[in-house]
């Protein structure tokens, strides 16, 4: 599940206990990132499903559920613009 996974990243780059992470939890604000811990996480993410993620948009998103429903709806997209390519 991708919320594990995000958890994951956000656990490692802020060096936090995963299980503090939670779905309604506001990086920024609840675990102190700053603009380098957000571009951290955008180059994590970024890595980890091969999506570009700008800072830019990534610091507006405001808690985890966010972060997860973003990644889930730029996956879905590249999903169907592959599928619209074949045959």
């Amino acid at each position: 599940m991708i919320f594990e996974e995000v958890r994951a990243q956000i656990a490692e780059v802020l060096a936090v206990n995963a299980d503090e992470i939670k779905m309604n939890t506001r990086p920024i604000e609840d675990l102190n990132a700053d603009s380098l811990d957000v571009v951290e996480l955008s180059v994590a993410f970024e890595r980890r499903y091969g999506l570009k993620l700008p800072e830019d948009e990534l610091i507006d998103l405001d808690t985890v559920r966010d972060i997860v429903n973003y990644i889930e709806r730029r996956l879905a997209a590249e999903r169907a613009a592959v599928l619209k390519e074949m045959p």
